[in-house]
């Protein structure tokens, strides 16, 4: 950016920077470091790989043969099991040495109580199921706060830079709401409630996810169909969320205001609004993420107006979220 505040950014990894030192902070009170930064990359990596695999397009016993891709996730998954293995053993020492302030404990220790209450009397197996369990919760947390977040942002974003009359809108909210206090709530983010329509639109047009894949555990009848145990079930929430028949004619159109009365009413009644899943299934971490799309996005309007560069090419495309295939180039200008 240059001296007079304007210039052109690739805001993609900066986003990705922001997500990943706010959950890094939350998980394990401590910064977004180059460890951390790889063993993010590493899980992202590990998740794409296995979602790949999962897929139903593969002959039969193809996950029992040797590939290079396998070895790759292996050697990932031992350097992230390593990295949070000696965390851990850190943490131990530093309780054996004088127990922290309750007000210093983070997630990562939650997850960790047990091992610390018990540490004495624990076997080497339960010692290994409290890691591993430790990994797969920071690993949900992951998704909940990091690549699904700076998906968001990234295509609010673009899509406001697009929109300027909206951009403009959602800025005399905040500016209405929060004036310039760089203090942010809980309450004063509570009350955008155009930022928060805004989020909301975007979710429904970039859900983080694509689809989704269940298999069904038992034979259930769901309506006219009856379906068979062990049918793979993939719900594609990309087209869900654009169906005219659920949204109207405008599904395809950017139109925040659609959520004026709420989610349920925006999708005709209808259970069809699913970036972050539904029912009992539904992420834990779907109020964290837009807390915190939020409070950068209040921050973000009242420091910068911002528009499409030049250079930037619309094509969405989907690894294991939906990523602009060739970045994010918006030029930014500093109020």
């Amino acid at each position: 950016m240059s001296m007079d505040g304007k210039g052109v950014v690739d805001v993609l990894h900066y986003l990705e920077d922001y997500s990943g030192s706010v959950v890094t902070h939350s998980l394990f009170h401590t910064t977004f470091d180059d460890e951390m930064r790889r063993n993010f990359h590493y899980l992202r990596d590990l998740t794409i790989m296995t979602d790949t695999a999962s897929k139903p397009f593969m002959f039969p016993g193809a996950e029992y043969l040797p590939s290079e891709t396998k070895k790759k996730a292996k050697e990932m998954e031992k350097e992230v099991r390593q990295s949070f293995t000696k965390m851990i053993d850190q943490r131990l020492k530093n309780r054996q040495a004088g127990e922290p302030d309750a007000a210093d404990h983070d997630l990562f220790d939650l997850f960790l109580d047990e091992l610390y209450e018990d540490k004495n009397k624990l076997s080497s197996r339960e010692r290994k199921r409290i890691i591993d369990e430790a990994i797969a919760q920071t690993k949900l947390f992951y998704f909940a706060g990091y690549d699904t977040t700076s998906n968001l942002l990234v295509w609010t974003m673009i899509t406001l830079a697009i929109h300027q009359d909206w951009q403009a809108r959602a800025r005399e909210e905040v500016f209405q709401v929060l004036g310039n206090n760089n203090t942010l709530t809980s309450d004063g983010l509570s009350q955008l409630k155009l930022l928060n329509m805004i989020l909301h639109e975007v979710l429904r047009l970039y859900p983080p996810i694509m689809e989704l894949s269940r298999v069904v555990e038992e034979e259930t009848q769901l309506g006219s169909l009856r379906i068979p145990k062990g049918v793979l079930l993939q719900l594609p929430i990309t087209l869900l969320h654009r169906r005219p028949e659920i949204w109207g004619k405008d599904a395809l159109e950017f139109r925040p205001d659609r959520f004026s009365e709420g989610v349920l009413k925006a999708a005709n009644g209808q259970a069809a609004f699913m970036p972050f899943s539904w029912g009992p299934r539904i992420c834990i971490g779907q109020n964290f993420a837009m807390m915190e799309g939020k409070a950068f996005m209040a921050q973000l309007l009242r420091t910068f107006t911002f528009e499409l560069a030049p250079t930037y090419k619309h094509a969405p495309y989907a690894a294991f979220t939906i990523q602009p295939q060739f970045g994010a180039p918006l030029l930014m200008r500093k109020i």
